[in-house]
């Protein structure tokens, strides 16, 4: 956590960024140990292994270890980066909210934002009309100091769970609770999900927004609620 006189901001710890590499490191280490007697009871079992761990087992001892070590750090540091990619950074300041996430920079200022909350695992910002300015993941803050961050520059903060919680319904393919125009939405999202393409899922919640349904992902299913009329 950073704090300046007019922002805090809050980001996954360096430690298990550092976790990771070392982990990754310690990973490859015992592996070299590990190999030969590992690939024997893999080829015992099912009769082949994979040709990167035969290779390892072919080495003597005395290479195999520091090399699968190296590429063990190798991996821990890939992975470090893409947690620190994935992960949000999150900064809190007088006049509004920066979120940076997945190479994506985000802002809300402080008159757009209505309510704030942690919803299971992401934080969700929303506006006087109940529509989600943002919805991000945030495992990787801490909860206290997300609470202590938006109280402390007096935002709308308003606790561990969605307000409109019972609001949500789970979709079902054309039920006519919602229109064509909605379901064919959906169903578009549900396929932009499936093939692991989050840009068109973000677009197609952005486009059912602006009709009036509000989204969120649970469990695999796609969740839904309607925006309630204003005047």
């Amino acid at each position: 956590m950073t704090t300046t006189e007019t922002s805090v901001t809050l980001r996954m710890p360096n430690v298990i960024l550092w976790l990771l590499g070392i982990g990754g490191g310690a990973a490859g280490f015992g592996l070299g140990f590990l190999a030969k007697p590992l690939v024997q009871w893999i080829l015992d079992a099912v009769g082949d292994a994979p040709g990167p761990l035969r290779v390892a087992a072919a080495l003597p001892t005395v290479w195999a270890v520091p090399a699968l070590t190296v590429v063990g750090l190798l991996a821990g540091v890939w992975l470090a980066a893409t947690a620190r990619q994935e992960s949000l950074v999150l900064t809190v300041g007088t006049g509004g909210i920066g979120l940076r996430q997945d190479g994506a920079d985000r802002y809300a200022p402080r008159d757009s934002i209505a309510a704030v909350f942690l919803d299971g695992k992401e934080l969700v910002l929303l506006d006087g009309e109940t529509k989600q300015i943002t919805r991000n993941k945030a495992s990787d803050l801490s909860k206290r100091e997300l609470q202590a961050a938006f109280e402390s520059y007096g935002y709308p903060w308003t606790g561990f769970g969605d307000p409109r919680e019972p609001e949500f319904q789970r979709w079902t393919d054309s039920h006519p609770n919602l229109d064509e125009e909605a379901n064919q939405l959906l169903r578009t999202r549900a396929r932009a999900l499936q093939d692991k393409q989050p840009g068109a899922a973000a677009d197609l919640a952005d486009r059912l927004q602006s009709i009036g349904v509000v989204l969120r992902d649970r469990d695999g299913t796609q969740q839904y609620r309607r925006i309630p009329p204003t005047g």
